[in-house]
């Protein structure tokens, strides 16, 4: 477990306002970090706060045009105690480290969305979370040990309950559903964040930079540190470190969202998570993932395809089409329409 002194708590070694909770000074040690997602914007908040000097550099920023967005704008965002529903997540040591990050982020997050306004303003909200299961949680080994441990954690709202399954209107042909349980999670408007995410640490002194860098960082080390007057650096890039970090053990893991309107008008809106993991779903690449955003806009998913590093799904991909997804949700839930079709997005990680 963390050390308590180095823990992060908003409001105390963290915080949502413009000055850095440490001022640097000017023997501050000078940290540069390369990648502009969602781990390289939070690394860069926590330095902030620490008191260091932060430079990021990007070969691009959250965009909201009809261009390819981010894979931190387009991701599900819904926050999960490992290992995820992709069921993807099968490093021991990686799985260790995730369960203290995803508690000390889950307190973050439930802080942030206490406060009405910059709940707003960060796209940051706690939501009830619905997970069904083929079988009894007993006899899913991996699943009834996560839930044991969520259990003890001290996430809000847990309650296992099978009357779940009919009281979220899930319908009895699929799967099979026979036990269920729910707990508060944050879910989070991704392009909200990532905006606020950036604008916060700009006010906080981070400078921004634009351009992208090839190589591996270990061999141009020292000619990266003299460009950038810097005494770190940290590699945030994700799928990048490929490249950057001449990691052949990294492999990118491609899936799809489907975008609806929640609204209510063309079927009963849908206010609570739901979820069927890759292991209860019976296939480890695909998964039921149906999430409501902050704007009206419910995600549909999914997939999850393991060292498929292109961006080629189109709607009418026979892999993964609108349709597939639409069926999805019809035949998860009765809660069943004309849907209201908002946008696909290829989540590349």
């Amino acid at each position: 477990m963390a050390n308590k002194s180095s823990q992060l708590r908003l409001g105390d070694t963290l915080s949502v306002f413009p000055a850095p909770v440490v001022r640097p000074s000017q023997y501050s040690p000078r940290i540069l970090i390369i990648g502009g997602g969602v781990i390289g914007l939070i690394t860069a908040w926590v330095l902030l706060d620490k008191g260091y000097r932060v430079t990021i550099v990007a070969k691009e920023w959250a965009s909201f045009g009809k261009a390819q967005r981010l894979t931190s704008q387009i991701s599900g965002a819904l926050w999960e105690y490992p290992p995820a529903v992709c069921g993807q997540h099968t490093d021991t040591i990686s799985l260790r480290h995730s369960k203290i990050w995803s508690m000390t982020s889950y307190k973050i997050f439930d802080d942030i969305a206490s406060s009405p306004e910059l709940s707003k303003a960060s796209g940051v909200r706690m939501m009830p979370v619905n997970f069904f299961f083929p079988a009894p949680i007993e006899d899913i080994p991996e699943q009834f040990c996560k839930m044991k441990e969520i259990m003890s954690s001290g996430i809000r709202g847990f309650k296992r309950d099978a009357g779940l399954i009919q009281q979220r209107g899930i319908s009895p042909t699929y799967g099979g559903a026979v036990d269920a349980y729910e707990h508060i999670a944050p879910v989070i408007d991704t392009d909200q964040a990532m905006g606020w995410l950036q604008n916060l640490v700009e006010k906080k002194g981070a400078k921004l930079i634009t351009k992208t860098i090839h190589g591996d960082l270990f061999n141009q080390e020292d000619s990266l540190r003299a460009e950038y007057n810097a005494d770190i650096i940290v590699n945030a890039t994700g799928h990048g470190g490929i490249e950057l970090a001449g990691d052949t053990t990294c492999y990118p893991i491609r899936g799809g969202l489907i975008r609806i309107i929640n609204d209510g008008k063309d079927f009963p809106k849908i206010e609570h998570a739901l979820a069927i993991t890759a292991d209860a779903a019976g296939s480890m690449n695909e998964i039921v993932f149906i999430v409501p955003r902050n704007d009206n806009i419910l995600l549909l998913g999914g997939i999850a395809e393991p060292y498929e590093g292109t961006l080629d799904y189109t709607l009418m991909d026979p892999r993964d089409t609108r349709e597939w997804e639409i069926r999805r949700i019809e035949t998860v839930t009765k809660k069943t329409g004309a849907l209201n079709f908002s946008g696909f997005d290829i989540v590349f990680s």
